[in-house]
C-alpha cells in the first residue's frame, strides 16, 4: 500500500511538472527598446500604436536608473541592477584595474570584464529558455561564460533597416519549437538620434517618434499574424528621455579646475573626477562647490535615492549638472541631451505592455526599469538571477492566474 501510495503521488507531481513546463514552454516574452523615446512624446504627438496597446494592455511612465543614459539603462534593464552595480556606470568611464577608458564607440567594450551581473538571455538560457536578440546592448558579447543563441553584431555601416529588424524578429518566432526563442529582444535607436540634433520639441524629432510609431505598429500587425500570436507578450520601454540643452548652457570646467589636481577626469552627465590626493580632492571640492547649476559631491556622500557611489568605477568626485546644463571642457553643439536624475518628468520614459499576461486599460503607478527584469523572469517563468528589482513594482499590470 505504502509503495502504491509512494507511486500515485510521484506520478501526481510529474503532471504537475509537465503542466507547469507546458505552460512555460507556450509563453513568449518580447521587449521592445526605443531608444530615449520620452514619456510625454505619445502626448504631444500623432501615436495610434501606442495608444492602441495603452487600450489593449498596461500602460506607465517608467523610472530610468541613474545616470538616465543608454547603455547605463539598457543593461539595468537586462539584469536587474542599477549601474552602479551592473559595471556599466556611464556611456563612458574609466576602469581602474584594467587601466582601459570604456565608451561607447571603442571595440575594447566587447571584453566581458566590463559587464557585471547576469542579462536576461543568460538567465533565461541557464533554465533551458532560448533567446535571440536584436541589437540589445551588450547582447553580442560572452558575458559570464554565455550568450543569446540568436544574435547580431552592432556594425554601423551593416545594421539592419528598422523594417527588417521587425522582420527578424518574426523569422525567430517562425522556427521550429525546439529552436525557436522564447525570450525576443529587439532596439531601435530612434528617436533618441534626432532628439540630440535637435531637442525633444522640435518637429523633426515629433516626426521621429511618428514614424516609430510605425514601426510599432509594423511589429504588433506582424506579431498578430503568427500561429502562437496568442502566447506573445509583447512589452515596450525605453531607456532615458530627453531634455534641451544648448552650448550656452555649460559650465566650463577649465574655468574651475586645474589638471595637477586631477589623476582623470571622464566628462559627461555626470562627470567622474579621480583625484592624485586628499588635498587635491578637497581643491576640487572647493572649486566646485556653490558654482551655480552644479551638484557636487563625495563619491560617498551621494543621495542615497541616486543608488550612485559604490562603484570602483566611479571618480572619488562626482559632479551633476541640473536638468538641462553640461559641465565640460567644451560646450558641444547638441540641442538635446539626458543623463540627469530619474526624478527629472524630461527623463522618464514610455512603457507599454500588451498580451495574454496583462490586463486591458490597465495605468500601472510609476516604476522603475530595473523591475523590467523580474518581469521578464516571471512572464518566462524562470528564476532571477540576484537583481535590484522588485515584482511588486510591475504585479499589479498583470492579470490574477
Amino acid at each position: 500500500m505504502f509503495k502504491k501510495f509512494i507511486s500515485c503521488t510521484f506520478a501526481v507531481l510529474l503532471c504537475v511538472v509537465a503542466l507547469a513546463q507546458g505552460t512555460k514552454r507556450d509563453r513568449y516574452v518580447v521587449i521592445v527598446s526605443f531608444d530615449g523615446f520620452r514619456h510625454d512624446y505619445i502626448d504631444n504627438n500623432r501615436t495610434p500604436n501606442f495608444d492602441k496597446m495603452a487600450k489593449n494592455g498596461v500602460s506607465a511612465v517608467m523610472m530610468p536608473s541613474y545616470p538616465a543614459s543608454t547603455f547605463p539603462n539598457h543593461y539595468a534593464m537586462a539584469t536587474g541592477l542599477v549601474p552602479d552595480h551592473n559595471g556599466l556606470v556611464n556611456n563612458s568611464f574609466w576602469e581602474p584595474e584594467h587601466k582601459v577608458r570604456y565608451s561607447m564607440g571603442s571595440p575594447i567594450k566587447s571584453n566581458s570584464y566590463f559587464y557585471l551581473g547576469e542579462p536576461i538571455w543568460n538567465t533565461a538560457q541557464r533554465q533551458g529558455v532560448i533567446a535571440g536578440v536584436t541589437y540589445w546592448v551588450s547582447s553580442e558579447f560572452v558575458i559570464g561564460g554565455g550568450q543569446p543563441r540568436y544574435y547580431l553584431p552592432y556594425a554601423d555601416n551593416e545594421l539592419l533597416s528598422f523594417e527588417n529588424r521587425v522582420k527578424r524578429t518574426a523569422e525567430l518566432l517562425s522556427l521550429p519549437e525546439d529552436e525557436r526563442p522564447r525570450l525576443v529582444m529587439l532596439y531601435f535607436s530612434e528617436p533618441d538620434h534626432t532628439g540630440h540634433n535637435y531637442g525633444p520639441h522640435h518637429r523633426n524629432t515629433a516626426k521621429e517618434v511618428r514614424r516609430m510609431d510605425k514601426i510599432l505598429g509594423q511589429l504588433r500587425n506582424t506579431l498578430a499574424k503568427l500561429p502562437i500570436a496568442d502566447n506573445i507578450d509583447l512589452i515596450v520601454v525605453s531607456d532615458h528621455g530627453m531634455t534641451d540643452i544648448s552650448p550656452e548652457k555649460c559650465v566650463s570646467a577649465d574655468k574651475y579646475l586645474r589638471k595637477e589636481w586631477m589623476e582623470r577626469c571622464i566628462y559627461g552627465t555626470p562627470t567622474s573626477i579621480f583625484s592624485k590626493n586628499e588635498a587635491s580632492r578637497d581643491s576640487i571640492l572647493a572649486a566646485l562647490r556653490g558654482v551655480e547649476h552644479l551638484h557636487v559631491w563625495k563619491k560617498e556622500e551621494v543621495p542615497a535615492e541616486l543608488n550612485y557611489g559604490t562603484s570602483e568605477r566611479l571618480g572619488d568626485i562626482i559632479v551633476a549638472p541640473e536638468l538641462g546644463w553640461r559641465f565640460s571642457d567644451r560646450p558641444g553643439n547638441k540641442m538635446g541631451g539626458h543623463g540627469y536624475f530619474p526624478s527629472d518628468s524630461d527623463m522618464q520614459t514610455v512603457f507599454r505592455a500588451e498580451g495574454p499576461d496583462f490586463k486591458k486599460g490597465f495605468v500601472n503607478p510609476k516604476f522603475r526599469n530595473v523591475s523590467i527584469y523580474v518581469l521578464a523572469c516571471h512572464l518566462l517563468g524562470i528564476e532571477p538571477a540576484p537583481n535590484d528589482g522588485d515584482l511588486q513594482e510591475v504585479l499589479p499590470m498583470l492579470l490574477e492566474k
